[in-house]
């Protein structure tokens, strides 16, 4: 979900196993994504008859070794590959711009894939909705983007995990490292899912110590080397001394505080070989659960149009969306033990994040006492706040 505006195009111009039904059972209930078998579209005749492979469309916005978000999506679509009947069409470091349309008309029209994959957060709006309208038999795949039932076309498809609730854990183990009670979050955009990691992050430093603090900076854009440096450098010299980001590829903030001497968590893969002393442990996408089951569906016949694959698909630690890294030498045995605790937690259901009394940073209630918002909650995909705790502005 992430942009990179530097790289050229080069393409254009000339397990897992099933994912647990859990996953998409909930999904079909919460998601407004099933559309009656009457509103079906046509559909390329047979996906993977005949003995011709199934043909998927892996679109990212950055390189696919960037240590970070597309890097996972990458991983996740070489387990598709391997499945041996799919074939796998991939193009990296395309801008959220018009050129994304490019690419996926050319997937579409060369490739003839029947379902696209385009995991950048911008290219949902207008280009995959565009793209969508003229080609209403093909069926697009969007990380994160908002279905809308009535409004989204029927070939639009969102999907997304939970990743929140690895951020929550890396919160437990940055506030029990932490000597100073000041936290580091660098974030790109101040969109809904980035927000959300933040105020996780924050929430679950202060279930171990109500009083620590995070300091949020926004660099403007999903890759901005310079910008990460500089933010981290900055928050280094303010005696913070645990760093964490949102941002395309955590790689810069990650060194950058294993030079200055401080910690870090990780984000979107594993990056415990880039701060080998000071990582903590991180949040890390396992798109292998989901992308296999996707192909499994269209193998079947499945569709969006036809509302047998639901319209949006969500899933946390015990759907397998995303997955621990290793500890890092620097934490505690006790601090392990509370971070799987909580972990535990996640996995059989019983952890609420989002839960009142709460308020913002600016002591507005946000939730009222009593009322628990739930991980599937719409609500929390809209989230324009930051939470008690953090330092900064959403926007700024």
């Amino acid at each position: 979900m992430d942009n990179q505006k530097r790289f050229l195009i080069s393409r254009r111009q000339v397990v897992r196993g099933l994912l647990a039904t859990t996953a998409f059972g909930v999904t079909a209930k919460f998601g407004t994504g099933c559309a009656p078998a009457q509103n079906q579209a046509t559909t390329p005749a047979s996906p993977g008859a005949g003995g011709e492979p199934i043909v998927l469309g892996f679109i990212y916005v950055g390189p696919k070794d960037d240590f970070g978000y597309n890097q996972a999506h990458a991983e996740g679509a070489a387990t598709v590959k391997g499945l041996g009947w799919t074939k796998v069409v991939e193009e990296a470091s395309v801008p959220e711009t018009t050129a994304v349309e490019e690419t996926m008309r050319n997937m579409i029209e060369q490739d003839k894939v029947v379902a696209v994959f385009p995991t950048s957060f911008g290219y949902f709006d207008p280009h995959i909705l565009k793209l969508a309208g003229d080609y209403p038999e093909v069926q697009f795949f969007h990380a994160g983007g908002l279905y809308e039932e009535g409004k989204t076309p029927k070939n639009v498809g969102s999907y997304f995990g939970y990743i929140d609730e690895a951020m929550y854990l890396c919160g437990i183990a940055a506030a029990q490292t932490s000597k100073t009670g000041k936290l580091g979050f660098i974030g790109a955009k101040p969109i809904p899912q980035v927000l959300r990691n933040i105020n996780s992050f924050t929430l679950g430093a202060r279930s171990v110590k109500p009083t620590i603090t995070t300091q949020v900076i926004f660099t403007g854009d999903w890759a901005e080397p310079v910008k990460e440096a500089q933010a981290a450098n900055s928050m280094a010299d303010q005696g913070i001394d645990v760093l964490t980001c949102h941002v395309d590829s955590p790689k810069v903030v990650m060194e950058t505080a294993e030079k200055r001497g401080i910690f870090c968590c990780g984000y979107h893969a594993d990056q415990t070989t880039l701060a080998p002393k000071g990582y903590l442990t991180g949040g890390e996408w396992d798109w292998s659960t989901i992308y296999t089951k996707y192909a499994e569906m269209i193998k079947e016949g499945k569709t969006l149009m036809a509302g047998t694959i639901p319209h949006v698909v969500r899933g946390g630690l015990k759907e397998g969306f995303w997955k621990l890294s290793p500890f890092g030498p620097a934490v505690s045995e006790e601090t392990k033990k509370q971070v799987e605790e909580a972990k535990a937690k996640f996995m059989d259901g019983s952890m609420v994040i989002y839960k009142g009394t709460l308020k913002d940073n600016t002591g507005k209630q946000v939730f009222a006492a009593g009322k628990d918002m739930t991980q599937q909650d719409p609500e929390l995909e809209q989230m324009n706040w930051l939470v008690e705790g953090v330092i900064g502005k959403v926007g700024a």
